[in-house]
């Protein structure tokens, strides 16, 4: 273990010089304050492993000032020493986390103990408090369900981003997950106890996300019959994340770059440059770049906040997720639809799809395919007959150059699953169309592996 940093507060001057001297001879690095005062004064810039500090102080007391490390600095360890070793000075600097409490005239040796296992337990503390940060910042990013190699980059990427305040602009296609990111940026990042703001700048018309943005003074507006707060001020401290960024006015775009420069803005009708602490995300669907050529989109503004470009790919470029959303899927509709399983053949008939509405289209599925579904086990028949008719010919489409009876088989199917999906996956209809029996059909379906 390193030397540890030690803070010696005592007013009567021998006695402190004294007490360092003998401290940095045993390979401590020492500082001395006169006064509890002084102390304050560094510890509030510097800072220390342990604070040994006087009880009997002018003005600022050893207990005050233990109280008052405590509070700031809750990892910096403190041993009082006193010349009035009376049992009721003891118990309350204990109560108030002093780690030990000692008498004058002090024995070195004793002190010397005493500062070495308050600073193995300082370290300890410590090395608990990083590993249960790492774990917490691993399971943020673990909460994200991937396997590919692609998502292990973006996610990766995620992870460092999280513990500095820089810009990110997260892009992909609808349905990505680009919130999901965000939050888990901000969840593990310093900034996760405080608020996670979210805005669908597409959701608002161009003067609304002005107010929403920075809020608005009394009477700036017609309906506006109050002050009030922006989302900025709303999140304060914590993060603020824009959706469908590329959807916000270019006039919008030069307050937010002002922001991102000095964190100063303006509500709607007022003068007064107001200040907030807060990190920005944001993520668009959109070619920024060509919204730039085409005088959408601000060049300067597009360069300050893509400091960090986290780009999600699509899930059809990512198959190898699929399995391990589906999993992910059923145990989270579980407690509501109880426990189902997709069939082999599902499984794979959702592998062939393409999903171009992404982990959200997907998600969707699985969902309606737990409420549709006859039995324990999720079969094609369950799936959107979209889903099923587009998956079977994909599969089947070169028998048709193949053997009479696969090329016949792959007519029933497709003749099938176009009945279905014309007649909303209602058998009877279905049935009908195809001028055969309801239990002709079912029969066709098992024997096809779409039942």
């Amino acid at each position: 273990m390193d030397a540890g940093r030690i803070l010696v507060v005592e007013d009567e001057q021998n006695q402190r010089r004294t007490l360092a001297g003998f401290l940095e001879k045993r390979g401590f690095q020492v500082e001395q304050a006169e006064s509890g005062e002084r102390a304050l004064a560094l510890t509030g810039k510097k800072s220390f492993d342990l604070v040994l500090t006087d009880q009997r102080m002018q003005q600022l007391s050893g207990l005050d000032l233990l109280k008052r490390i405590k509070e700031d600095n809750p990892e910096t360890e403190v041993i009082v020493l006193t010349a009035y070793g009376d049992v009721r000075s003891a118990v309350q600097a204990t109560k108030s986390g002093a780690y030990d409490y000692l008498t004058k005239p002090v024995d070195l040796e004793a002190l010397e103990l005493a500062i070495r296992r308050a600073l193995e337990r300082r370290q300890l503390v410590t090395e608990n408090r990083l590993l249960r940060e790492r774990l917490q910042q691993r399971q943020r990013f673990e909460s994200l369900v991937s396997t590919s190699g692609a998502m292990e980059t973006v996610l990766s990427l995620a992870q460092r981003v999280s513990q500095v305040d820089t810009p990110v602009l997260i892009t992909g296609e609808s349905g990505t997950g680009k919130e999901m990111v965000a939050r888990a940026i901000h969840q593990a990042s310093p900034r996760r106890d405080k608020p996670f703001v979210a805005i669908n700048c597409a959701a608002l018309n161009r003067n609304l996300i002005e107010s929403e943005l920075f809020g608005h003074e009394k009477g700036a507006f017609t309906g506006a019959v109050r002050q009030r707060q922006g989302k900025l001020e709303t999140a304060d401290g914590g993060t603020l994340f824009l959706d469908e960024l590329g959807e916000i006015s270019p006039e919008i775009q030069v307050k937010l770059l002002r922001f991102l420069q000095d964190h100063t803005f303006e509500r709607v009708g007022s003068d007064s440059l107001l200040k907030a602490d807060v990190r920005l995300l944001a993520a668009t669907n959109r070619d920024l770049e060509q919204a730039i050529a085409e005088g959408l989109f601000r060049e300067d503004f597009y360069y300050r906040i893509n400091v960090v470009n986290i780009h999600i790919p699509p899930l059809r470029t990512r198959k190898e997720d699929i399995r391990l959303l589906v999993d992910h899927f059923l145990k989270l509709y579980e407690p509501n639809l109880g426990k189902k399983v997709f069939s082999r053949e599902a499984l794979d008939a959702l592998m062939r799809y393409d999903f171009p509405g992404n982990v959200r289209e997907l998600q969707n599925l699985v969902e309606r395919s737990m409420v549709l579904a006859r039995s324990e086990v999720i079969t094609t028949a369950d799936l959107s007959a979209g889903v099923a008719a587009k998956a079977a010919g994909a599969s089947a489409a070169p028998a048709q150059s193949g053997p009479l009876p696969e090329a016949l088989e792959y007519l029933e199917r497709t003749m099938i699953l176009r009945a279905l999906e014309e007649a909303g996956g209602v058998q009877v209809k279905a049935a009908k169309k195809l001028g055969i029996t309801e239990r002709n059909l079912r029969y066709k379906l098992k024997k096809l592996g779409l039942s």
